[in-house]
């Protein structure tokens, strides 16, 4: 634990250290929270504003749904690690530039190898197409949406680690569509289950 805590707390230095593109119009980097010595690793897209004013992911309305989200399979965020894809917030949460995110990506996956996650779930159709594309920019036009995968297991080898990639609705697009929750509630009985944690029912999320 110690030595996890000590490796991300160096990662972040460097990220800081490396003047990456976004960071102009920063607050803060957003690296991640949780535990590192979690067996599963939620990632999202980037920051919002509230995430760039606290300097730490998920905590405005998405946050909140995410914390429902974890409580309902029986997770905590003692648990479980949660980061995003970009560790700044792009302007006005526009949609970030191929060159933006080969920039960040490297040390997304120094941050994957210090965590060593048995389950990744990507949050939303974003950081969905990026793993699918073997996290490469430019191959994501090619993949499948969030719509057709969600739910869906996946084995992923890269650098030498292998997880289990669980692609997740947004927790944000609950908020815009409630019809998302038993697609939801379905996907986290997979999450729950490849986690070990047998297939009780302990869920029915309330919005």
């Amino acid at each position: 634990m110690i030595e996890k805590d000590s490796l991300l707390d160096e990662l972040k230095k460097r990220v800081i250290e490396a003047n990456l593109p976004l960071h102009e119009g920063a607050t803060n980097v957003v690296m991640g929270k949780g535990s590192p010595d979690a067996p599963i690793l939620f990632i999202g897209e980037a920051p919002g504003r509230n995430e760039d004013l606290q300097g730490m992911p998920f905590v405005g309305a998405a946050g909140k749904n995410l914390d429902k989200l974890l409580a309902a399979v029986g997770l905590s965020l003692q648990e479980v690690y949660v980061a995003n894809i970009l560790k700044y917030r792009p302007p006005e949460n526009r949609v970030p530039s191929p060159d933006e995110i080969k920039t960040h990506t490297p040390f997304l996956i120094e941050q994957i190898k210090i965590i060593r996650p048995k389950v990744v779930c990507s949050l939303g159709n974003y950081a969905t197409k990026f793993f699918l594309a073997g996290l490469k920019p430019d191959a994501m036009d090619m993949q499948p949406g969030i719509t057709q995968v969600h739910g869906r297991l996946k084995e992923v080898e890269f650098d030498g680690i292998k997880f289990k990639l669980i692609p997740l609705f947004h927790p944000a697009a609950i908020i815009y569509n409630r019809k998302l929750i038993p697609l939801w509630e379905k996907d986290m009985e997979v999450v729950k289950e490849s986690l070990g944690k047998g297939a009780q029912r302990t869920l029915f999320l309330k919005f």
